[in-house]
């Protein structure tokens, strides 16, 4: 399998990240208007970075992309970090705020789905570390709206956090799953059925490897397998996931309420 490079965008000067985040003016310059904007430049680093992923985002490439220098770009931004920064917290501004009177279970989905999908459309979003967060608009209304949809249903502030973080890391590796998948079927060329077309009368030839000798692997596999058309569903597994996760909230909620806990 193709290997991912991360970024790690700890790396950021945080005072200029977050006035560049914050939308900060700048002392004025003298000269010429610019020619950009901070925007243009964030917009063109998510063009390259959907279409060839992270390490495609460099400050030469661009500024190549807009037809400008690379010393032009320092105009608009320190550096590759705190690009990187900018372009998380845009990102998480495609996300979309749950209807009003959602149930939090209902609530939670929603966000759910739509961080699943936000993956899917920036997958280098997945290949930026991000303990530190952009601490940008975005991304603070992006944890607002998380923590809104568990507000008052009988969990501590710590509780709260810890949730809205469990949900987004099951999205997170789930969405990781999905995009490795569709990127292994991308570069071999080949689909899970048609390689274990391949595969499978190979295995099939090695005794040590008869089905008799790992029942429970073969019975579960390939059910799993007819089920799926693959040897996994990263989808099914982000569904079900998601579903188990707030299954046991419901449960801790449900305790805590007949003060069974």
């Amino acid at each position: 399998m193709s290997r991912v490079s991360t970024e790690d965008n700890g790396g950021s000067d945080p005072r200029r990240a977050i006035e560049l985040l914050w939308g900060v003016a700048a002392p004025a310059r003298r000269g010429p208007k610019p020619k950009l904007t901070t925007a243009d430049v964030v917009s063109a680093a998510i063009t390259l970075g959907d279409a060839d992923g992270i390490d495609a985002v460099t400050i030469r490439g661009v500024a190549e992309h807009l037809g400008v220098s690379p010393m032009t770009l320092y105009t608009y931004v320190p550096g590759r970090a705190e690009l990187l920064d900018l372009m998380i917290d845009h990102a998480h501004g495609e996300l979309s705020v749950p209807e009003p009177g959602l149930g939090w279970r209902a609530a939670l989905t929603a966000l759910a789905d739509d961080e699943w999908a936000l993956y899917h459309r920036h997958p280098w979003l997945l290949q930026a570390t991000t303990t530190r967060s952009a601490l940008g608009p975005n991304s603070f209304a992006r944890y607002e709206h998380e923590l809104r949809a568990v507000e008052g249903i009988g969990l501590d502030d710590v509780e709260m956090d810890a949730v809205v973080t469990l949900v987004s890391g099951l999205v997170r590796g789930t969405a990781r799953s999905s995009l490795d998948a569709a990127r292994l079927v991308r570069t071999s060329g080949m689909t899970d059925a048609q390689w274990w077309e391949r595969v499978g009368p190979v295995l099939a030839g090695i005794p040590a490897a008869d089905p008799a000798h790992y029942p429970l692997a073969s019975r579960v596999g390939t059910a799993a397998g007819q089920a799926h058309n693959a040897a996994s569903d990263p989808a099914h597994n982000f569904r079900f996931g998601l579903a188990r996760v707030l299954d046991g909230i419901e449960t801790l909620i449900s305790a805590r309420s007949e003060g069974r806990e």
